[in-house]
């Protein structure tokens, strides 16, 4: 009220226009789609959809950041897959759809656990293989220090 008396105010003795308050902006998160499939805290109405959509979000990388994932980001293209991951969940795709049309898109990389084949085999066994030249360094440097003759 205080808004509008103060608007007439300066516009009746100044003759300034004041446009009326702008509403909130909203997030890519909590925007309402054609639908209403959304409510006010920007969640899907349906909580097996919400649930769904969690679970998804968690599952993929954002690939700006790399080690977040598209729930917890706050980069604009993590804003826009979690978007599309909640428009293709009303659309009625499946998961496996979700993620297909993801790693289709943006690579296995875009994935937290991508499935094992082939092109993945290095991000799998990239943990393994460290370990075992890391193991190879440190018997190396041992065997060689053993062989070392002892200072007095």
């Amino acid at each position: 009220m205080r808004h509008l008396l103060a608007a007439w105010l300066l516009s009746s003795v100044f003759g300034f226009t004041v446009a009326a308050p702008a509403a909130p902006a909203l997030d890519a998160n909590s925007q309402l789609d054609a639908n209403g499939q959304l409510d006010a805290n920007g969640q899907l109405e349906d909580p097996v959809l919400q649930t769904r959509f969690e679970d998804i979000t968690k599952n993929l990388r954002c690939l700006v950041c790399q080690n977040e994932s598209v729930a917890d980001s706050n980069a604009q293209l993590a804003a826009d897959l979690r978007r599309q991951v909640r428009e293709m969940l009303v659309a009625g795709k499946s998961d496996d759809d979700i993620f297909k049309f993801m790693t289709d898109r943006y690579g296995d990389f875009v994935r937290f656990n991508p499935p094992l084949k082939t092109k993945t085999l290095l991000i799998w066994g990239a943990p393994f293989i460290m370990v075992v030249l890391g193991s190879f360094i440190v018997v190396r440097i041992a065997r060689q220090r053993a062989h070392m003759p002892i200072e007095e």
